[in-house]
């Protein structure tokens, strides 16, 4: 069965074009181990909240956005396997984004529908 890491992260608005050279070689690494789709977005409407919201999951500040993604794995195998890999190599460098804020997870399936 399928299995997903979901994250949530600021980016500053002027940091994009890095987040996104970010993302091109971040999702080659997890496509190289096993991963089956990479998806990364950019929150353009995503409502401040009274109680909890995507913005306060990230404390979010001035002139950053949310930007959110998944990785869906064939299983939580391949997927503790990739992460293991990844998490072997040297850093490439900063992040672009404040790695501090970022809020993720790992979901097992439950249902999924498509058209």
């Amino acid at each position: 069965m399928a299995y997903f890491d979901i994250f949530l992260a600021p980016v500053a608005n002027s940091k994009r074009a890095d987040y996104q050279a970010f993302l091109e070689k971040t999702h080659k690494q997890f496509l190289g181990y096993g991963a089956l789709e990479v998806a990364d977005l950019w929150g353009d409407d995503v409502p401040d909240g009274k109680v909890t919201s995507l913005p306060m999951a990230v404390k979010l500040a001035d002139g950053e956005s949310v930007a959110a993604g998944y990785v869906t794995w064939p299983s939580k195998e391949v997927r503790d396997a990739g992460w293991a890999k990844l998490m072997a190599e040297e850093p490439g460098g900063a992040l672009p984004f404040d790695g501090k804020r970022m809020t993720f997870g790992g979901f097992s399936e439950m249902l999924i529908s498509r058209a």
